[in-house]
């Protein structure tokens, strides 16, 4: 059995070969990327230790990001619903309305720190490509992101966006034109561009500096929940179960990370699909096989060949046919339990929640709401449940409008 070692981080669990667990991660990279990316396992790991860029990180995350996000216990959906209590990690307050600003502003530090004009990035909901566009802008970067051409038709408001703080958009129209193919063509144009351009990796996947960088990053909603929670009750609540959407797995490993060595239950919602499909991105729900994906290994939605499957989901941001290695790891040490919710769950989970709160999850943590509103009822009032909002819906609003007849905001 895989095990967990107490008191080292999340991000450091792996073994020489960059391995979580013998078996998830690694660097399975072509001969091309191992200078740049060995380049930049040195600056990050001289970094992450230096007090000087610890307080630039800090300055600008307070400053610029706006922490701490606020933590709101849900007044109306706990009596609703009856049984748990249920709060909310408002993540969606950050600049730009989502998580991926914590990454984002980190990379383009670390870029400046390596002496780069240039940045790259990835994006599927259009979130990490929006915090990219607006972190490049802040710290005089050029900036290019790579989208699928499915994303960027679902996702127009931060197209919009991404195109209004400078940044080229570049369509992708290879495979299912979404968040795989947008990483996939972002890293080929890396191997061709890394003396001068710095990558950023929209999630905690590909090769392992980039998880590393990622999860460093948004530990920062940890760091602001643990003290949250103190705060509010003292203590840590003797059954507390902290609940977030997983696709990549970026906000996920943020939001558990200052809590992995309490007694705290985690679990992560996947994105289940259409209901009555048997399309889905649910890999780790549906016992995929560990495959090789963006130079990691992982639980991957494969073809009967092996070849990476087909996905879908309502949700542009969870619709990757693979996982973080690091949510991998915590699957197989039984540390993090995973389930999914279907494409109708979390447009009811959002229709619930923005009528009887002042929120408006995306559809990405519309899915970890979901699990809350299912679980919640059949829990004891003793009992806490904090759902990581880690997105504003006003990117979905053309989806939910479609699908719901209304948007609520």
């Amino acid at each position: 059995m895989i095990k967990i070692r107490k008191g080292v981080p999340l991000i450091d669990q792996h073994d020489k070969d960059f391995l979580y667990g013998g078996k998830f991660g690694g660097n399975f990279i072509p001969e091309t990327l191992k200078k740049p990316i060995d380049d930049l396992a040195s600056l990050f790991s001289k970094l992450r230790k230096d007090k000087k860029f610890i307080e630039e990180r800090n300055h600008y995350f307070k400053t610029y990001i706006g922490v701490p996000t606020p933590f709101i216990k849900l007044e109306n959906l706990t009596n609703y619903l009856g049984g748990a209590q249920i709060y909310a990690k408002v993540v969606s307050e950050a600049n730009g309305g989502a998580h991926k600003i914590y990454n984002a502003t980190v990379h383009c530090l670390i870029a400046k720190k390596a002496g780069k004009k240039f940045i790259v990035g990835d994006t599927g909901a259009g979130y990490a490509g929006k915090m990219l566009s607006m972190a490049a802008k802040k710290f005089d970067l050029k900036c290019k992101i790579f989208m699928g051409a499915k994303d960027i038709k679902r996702q127009r408001p931060n197209v919009e966006a991404i195109k209004k703080n400078g940044a080229e958009i570049v369509p992708v129209y290879t495979g299912s034109q979404t968040l795989v193919d947008a990483v996939s063509e972002c890293m080929r144009y890396w191997v061709s561009n890394c003396d001068t351009t710095h990558m950023c990796v929209g999630s905690t996947v590909g090769p392992n500096i980039f998880i590393k960088i990622c999860a460093y990053s948004t530990a920062q909603i940890s760091r602001e929940l643990f003290k949250q929670v103190m705060e509010e009750f003292g203590k840590i609540p003797n059954k507390l179960k902290l609940i977030n959407c997983v696709g990549g797995g970026s906000s996920a490993a943020g939001f558990w990370n200052e809590f992995m060595d309490t007694h705290a239950e985690f679990i992560g919602v996947e994105a289940g699909g259409p209901k009555n499909s048997k399309l889905h991105a649910a890999p780790l729900t549906n016992g995929s096989k560990i495959g090789i994906l963006h130079g990691a290994a992982q639980y991957v939605i494969q073809d009967k060949e092996g070849q990476i499957g087909l996905t879908d989901s309502i949700s542009a941001g969870l619709d990757y046919p693979g996982i973080s290695p690091l949510h991998c790891f915590l699957k197989d040490a039984k540390r993090a339990k995973y389930t999914s919710a279907t494409d109708e769950d979390a447009l009811k989970a959002y229709k619930l929640v923005s009528e009887l709160e002042n929120i408006s999850p995306s559809l990405e943590p519309s899915h970890a709401f979901s699990e809350a509103i299912r679980i919640a009822p059949r829990l004891k009032s003793s009992e806490v449940i904090i759902v990581n909002s880690c997105g504003d819906s006003l990117k979905d609003k053309d989806i939910i409008k479609q699908k719901l007849g209304s948007y609520v905001r």
